[in-house]
């Protein structure tokens, strides 16, 4: 989870979300690297006293000026839409849940099981045990095993949500009378926050999503006794 005066985005718990943070270190390096030569050439042109009367009608540098540009944006390009297949591909998933959003709150339903859903409350800051975060803890986390690919079906009951955890590398709006469709993989155990990332009312700051990632022998066994109570 994010932390005070953190800079960069959270660790990543899931492939996708390792694929982004790659990618924003590798743009950020093109970004710096244009700005030092755009900072360079500034400084050139207004601290020198010379000129270059061929400078003004060249066919090399206009040619050098139009392909260079080019050519970063491919560097650019490329990678990122590498990555937009990859969040779109959904191959045999082994467990699908389906999130809807309220107002102000979430259920999930596990459509893979014949009766499992509940309710996913923000528990109130004076309910809150010593190591609890304030605004981000629920009554009713949603637990996933590791290591699976897990299918999400957003959607919403009255307004227009986005379910957004962060750390999985997953965003995606949650609209009534639409059913949206992500993926992800848990890479590790942990527990992973995110919150509501659309405006949807007065308690937009109070529907925080928690997953609880699990080994599949313990998940097998957490499913086993929601499904008995």
């Amino acid at each position: 989870m994010a932390h005070p005066s953190q800079l960069g985005l959270q660790d990543a718990a899931s492939p996708v979300m390792e694929e982004l943070l790659h990618f924003h270190d590798h743009a950020l390096m093109v970004i710096y690297l244009i700005s030092t030569f755009v900072l360079y050439i500034i400084l050139t042109v207004v601290t020198t006293k010379l000129t270059n009367k061929f400078a003004h009608d060249s066919q090399e540098i206009e040619i050098i000026w139009t392909v260079l540009p080019a050519v970063i944006l491919i560097m650019i390009a490329l990678p990122s839409l590498r990555i937009l297949y990859l969040m779109d591909e959904i191959n045999n998933p082994h467990l699908t849940i389906k999130a809807i959003g309220h107002q102000w709150y979430w259920s999930y339903e596990y459509t893979d099981y014949k009766d499992l859903s509940f309710d996913s409350y923000m528990i109130p800051t004076q309910d809150l045990t010593p190591g609890q975060f304030r605004l981000l803890e629920v009554d009713h986390r949603m637990v996933i095993p590791i290591d699976s690919p897990i299918r999400m079906l957003i959607t919403a009951e009255d307004v227009l949500h986005s379910w957004t955890v962060p750390s999985m590398g997953v965003k995606m709006d949650a609209v009534p009378g639409r059913l949206n469709q992500a993926t992800f993989i848990a890479s590790r155990p942990g527990v992973y926050y995110g919150q509501c990332s659309e405006i949807c009312g007065a308690n937009h700051s109070f529907m925080p999503i928690v997953i609880e990632a699990i080994p599949l022998k313990h998940f097998e066994d957490w499913s086993t006794s929601m499904l008995e109570t």
